[in-house]
């Protein structure tokens, strides 16, 4: 066992010994750019090591300043997202805006065209029941409101006022089925009653055999029933059907969205108003 102690601590010291000796020649012995061999073996050594380390220090540093990136783009994009949300509800203000303008002007057209005196009311609400086709103004008695008043709009008649309250008005429109207008076609002069159905379409009663009527035709209000102003439209003829030489039931489409209403005029005197005066009267 001694012995082999001694065997194992000769071969250390040997392979020393020539570990050492190798290093001495290196040291002396140069290549052929006259750079010692010890010397050019240590730097090449070192400069893989200094290669590897920076290549991870570089690596580290990309990915850190990629990540710092993002987290900036990420940022930016939620910053813009906001910004695109706040413009989207800017865009829809001002189309409303816009909207709210047009409707007014329409109504204010209105106002000057018609000679008689009339007054701008808001709608606030419309009746829930399909038996009952009305619509609430926010505008009543004390504004001058009184019962069978005619309501009108840019497109045609809307109604008329049936339940004034001193700060609001409950208007029957014309398609409710108690409603009722004297009417006359516009192109052929043929007279009848245009009567609700409680839907969006309206019939034209009371209709001569003999009348001339086409699908297409215009129809206005004649005067005739004291509630509504002559000359004001109606709706338009959409269907015809005769029977036996009579008219049997003819169809007519309201010239005016009631379901859209926002702004109407309610004639308050069926005296006419110099066209001078019509835009400024209450």
């Amino acid at each position: 066992m001694a012995l082999l102690d001694i065997r194992q601590r000769v071969g250390w010291l040997f392979m020393t010994v020539t570990v050492v000796h190798l290093v001495l020649i290196s040291a002396q012995v140069t290549s052929k750019r006259g750079v010692p061999l010890l010397q050019e073996a240590i730097f090449g050594s070192m400069a893989e090591v200094q290669r590897v380390a920076t290549g991870g220090i570089g690596g580290v540093r990309s990915a850190w300043q990629n990540y710092v990136n993002l987290r900036q783009i990420g940022q930016e994009n939620d910053a813009l997202k906001q910004r695109v949300s706040q413009l989207e509800v800017a865009l829809q203000r001002e189309r409303a805006l816009a909207e709210q303008t047009r409707v007014l002007q329409q109504a204010l057209d209105l106002k000057t065209e018609t000679p008689f005196a009339t007054t701008a009311a808001r709608v606030i609400a419309s009746g829930a029941s399909p038996d009952f086709r009305t619509m609430t103004l926010d505008k009543g008695s004390s504004q001058g409101f009184a019962t069978d008043m005619a309501v009108l709009a840019p497109e045609g008649i809307v109604g008329r006022v049936i339940l004034p309250t001193p700060r609001a008005a409950k208007v029957q429109l014309i398609i409710d089925r108690n409603a009722a207008a004297a009417g006359l076609v516009e192109r052929s002069r043929a007279q009848g009653v245009v009567v609700g159905t409680g839907n969006d379409r309206m019939r034209f009663d009371y209709v001569p055999g003999s009348a001339d009527l086409k699908v297409g035709d215009r129809v206005v209000t004649s005067g005739l029933d004291g509630i509504y102003p002559k000359g004001f439209v109606i709706g338009q003829i959409e269907s015809v059907e005769r029977s036996a030489g009579e008219f049997s039931n003819v169809l007519i489409r309201p010239a005016v969205n009631l379901s859209a209403l926002e702004t109407v005029l309610v004639v308050t005197s069926a005296s006419e108003v110099p066209k001078a005066d019509r835009a400024t009267a209450p």
